[in-house]
């Protein structure tokens, strides 16, 4: 079959391609797992090329995988399989904002800086800040998360509505505008993070926030990881409303300064910020600075001027840049473990340890109010006893976060870097996923290979 023949006689010519450079654009994410290259890119404009693509794939059994802006950090949308890969580029506007039920209605290749632009003339914003500028598509498919979690929530938690295109050609809508609802199974909690393998998202209704009348930013320095994660807790525990709380381990302030020129104390760093009003955060501000002097702070330091605080959060906003800048043709493996409180002091410190013996360079940072923190561990891909070492690395947190009943992934999401480690976090559940995938998805042409072994 010449599929790029077929296809344009499904859509139009501009919109499928076999175009070399393409293809390779579409083989790959931001991860260190092996390119691999479609048979073909297509470019939808609405549900019903979404509707066409996935009936003619779905009849032939076609692979056909959805790409954002292929930042994901698991090979979620690496065609192994080659096929069909979707690109959302030209599905990107912003369908309807409803300021006064805080939701707005985007289609799937509109990116959160894109929708925090036009959110801002209505005094509002998305709260889900995955560091990259992801498409929200892609955060719903991989219910991403990131620095505000530990206030907002995760991307499951703003999702209200999904339109999904199953492989069959269906369309269906999994929720609704209702700020809650006890009819039926909850079929928006299912999609996101099923990492378009039961089906295709061609709309979302996201829930969204009243823009906070003050923010302030902190950074605390501590001698020890225990002592920074000890305060951070002790902080989330008398229900200061923090909107960030990350953790910088010394290791990686050492290398900001060396990227940024920045003479910042190397030691575990915490870095927090609160929304609310001027007088609230006053309290909070307080609170949190006595509660982290009780717990061995060394320096407290904040800021509410919007550029002095930017340059505050600049050490963990560039963290990855740091490492990646300082070690020239490697690739950044991230782990991406979450255990509950009580277990992250010692899971950050055991981090720590196995990087410093293995001889491997690279950093411990983490959203440590929800308990999702990672590893940035830099390796030669090309290198097999560099990448056995990393593996062996990330396959020890894996082990250790499920042995105190933690998860292999706290945001990044499964893909193929995590499935390996699906039957030992779930048992027989896995088999419950299984059938859903076989039902909705009975030719296995859904973003194949990723979840499932």
């Amino acid at each position: 079959m010449d599929l790029v023949r077929e296809l344009r006689g499904i859509l139009s010519e501009e919109q499928v391609t076999n175009n070399p450079t393409v293809l390779e654009q579409h083989g790959k994410d931001e991860s260190y797992h092996t390119p691999s290259l479609p048979d073909v890119v297509v470019f939808p404009k609405d549900r019903y090329d979404v509707i066409n693509i996935l009936k003619f794939a779905n009849n032939y059994k076609i692979p056909v995988t959805p790409f954002g802006l292929g930042s994901s950090l698991e090979g979620h949308v690496i065609p192994y399989q080659g096929g069909i890969s979707i690109d959302f580029q030209l599905m990107n506007k912003i369908l309807e904002v409803r300021p006064n039920d805080l939701l707005v209605r985007v289609q799937p290749g509109v990116t959160r800086s894109q929708l925090n632009k036009e959110l801002k003339k209505y005094g509002l914003f998305f709260s889900v800040d995955p560091g990259a500028d992801a498409t929200l598509g892609g955060m719903a498919a991989t219910n991403a998360s990131g620095t505000t979690a530990v206030r907002y929530g995760v991307m499951r938690d703003q999702v209200r509505d999904l339109e999904v295109v199953l492989a069959d050609g269906r369309i269906i809508h999994t929720g609704g505008l209702a700020a809650k609802s006890s009819s039926g199974y909850h079929l928006t909690g299912l999609f996101v993070g099923s990492e378009g393998t039961l089906g295709v998202f061609t709309e979302l209704t996201l829930r969204v926030y009243g823009i906070p009348e003050a923010i302030m930013a902190a950074r605390a320095n501590f001698p020890s990881v225990k002592n920074a994660v000890d305060a951070a807790v002790a902080i989330i525990s008398v229900g200061i409303p923090v909107a960030r709380i990350e953790l910088v381990d010394a290791r990686s302030i050492r290398q900001v300064n060396l990227h940024s020129k920045t003479d910042f104390p190397e030691t575990p760093t915490l870095f927090l910020e609160f929304h609310g009003n001027e007088d609230g955060l006053k309290k909070d501000m307080e609170s949190a600075r006595e509660l982290a002097m009780e717990n061995g702070c060394r320096g407290f330091e904040f800021e509410t001027d919007s550029k002095r605080r930017a340059q505050l959060w600049e050490a963990r906003h560039h963290l990855a840049y740091a490492f990646l800048h300082g070690y020239p043709g490697k690739k950044m493996m991230t782990t991406d473990i979450c255990v509950p409180l009580t277990e992250l002091s010692g899971a950050v410190e055991r981090a720590r340890e196995t990087i410093d013996q293995s001889g491997i360079h690279g950093g411990v940072l983490g959203h440590i109010g929800d308990g999702n923190f990672h590893t940035l561990l830099m390796i030669d891909p090309n290198d097999p006893e560099e990448m056995q070492i990393a593996e062996q690395i990330n396959a020890s947190l894996v082990e250790y976060a499920l042995s105190r009943g933690g998860t292999c992934s706290g945001e990044h999401g499964v893909g193929v870097g995590k499935a390996k480690y699906q039957r030992k976090e779930h048992g027989e559940a896995l088999d419950v996923m299984l059938s859903l995938k076989q039902t909705l998805d009975p030719n296995g042409i859904l973003n194949p290979g990723k979840i499932f072994r």
